[in-house]
């Protein structure tokens, strides 16, 4: 094979090896933490790692086999690899000889549910480029019995001090007078920071209790909070099939820009 067909650049390289997500793999090249045949690399540079000598933090860089786990974050945990505060994080409930992994997209400390872990870097990439509407679907408390008006902005989607949010999806609405508290699922294709809790307090409805049930075909289902278990191998099909298709979708929108320019 023709060696610039086999370069890759060195943050999806970085990625597909488990290291860390695309976005994080340029602040680690930028700190001056990656060597490319003892040269240190800049972000935007492309390598082979079948070819080049690659070393992050002194040591031989390696592709890792593929790892997923499904988590149920519990209330108070970080989505994140590490704190230094030493508070509890979403590694904490895996194995203590897991695989090298980290946290695909983040949720509130408040907010419970679905976190997926992998060191699949080009499939986290995927998941959550914001161009690609890759669906959440949350399960939400309100304080209050939403009315019809409520749903339907929200479903239109409502201006917020950073903009008007995307329409989102409300099914399943269940109103308690005697606890008066709302339930219902809120699909969302956007991922902004704490956008449920703002959307809703805007509306008057605070948010009560907050839990991610499923990411794309990836299901929550009755996995206990605070526990973890490794994704079957028909999940990670149809994750890598979804994946696909989002590509596409990315590839066929670019394909319908260019034609417009």
């Amino acid at each position: 094979m023709n060696r610039a067909m086999s370069e890759q650049r060195l943050q999806k390289i970085l990625a597909d090896a488990g290291v860390c997500s695309r976005r994080k793999a340029e602040e680690v090249i930028r700190a001056g933490r990656v060597c490319v045949n003892g040269s240190p690399a800049t972000v935007g540079d492309k390598a082979d790692l079948g070819c080049d000598q690659i070393l992050l933090d002194g040591e031989p860089l390696v592709s890792e086999e593929g790892q997923y786990w499904l988590l149920h974050k519990p209330k108070g945990v970080l989505t994140t690899s590490d704190d230094p505060q030493g508070r509890p994080i979403v590694l904490d409930f895996l194995p203590d000889d897991h695989a090298r992994v980290f946290p695909v997209g983040r949720l509130d400390l408040d907010t419970e549910g679905l976190v997926l872990l992998t060191n699949d870097g080009d499939l986290a990439h995927v998941l959550l480029h914001p161009s690609l509407e890759n669906e959440r679907e949350y399960r939400v408390w309100v304080r209050g019995g939403i009315s019809q008006k409520a749903i339907a902005d929200l479903e239109n989607g409502i201006e917020l001090e950073d903009g008007p949010t995307a329409p989102c999806k409300v099914e399943q609405v269940e109103r308690s007078p005697a606890s008066n508290q709302s339930t219902f699922y809120m699909t969302l294709t956007e991922g902004r920071k704490r956008q449920i809790r703002r959307t809703l307090k805007a509306l008057g409805y605070p948010v009560e209790r907050l839990v991610r049930v499923r990411m794309g075909p990836l299901k929550l289902g009755r996995l206990a909070a605070g526990t973890a278990r490794r994704l079957r191998h028909v999940e990670i099909e149809k994750l890598q099939r979804h994946a696909d298709l989002l590509r596409k979708r990315l590839a066929d929108k670019e394909k319908r820009d260019a034609r417009v320019r």
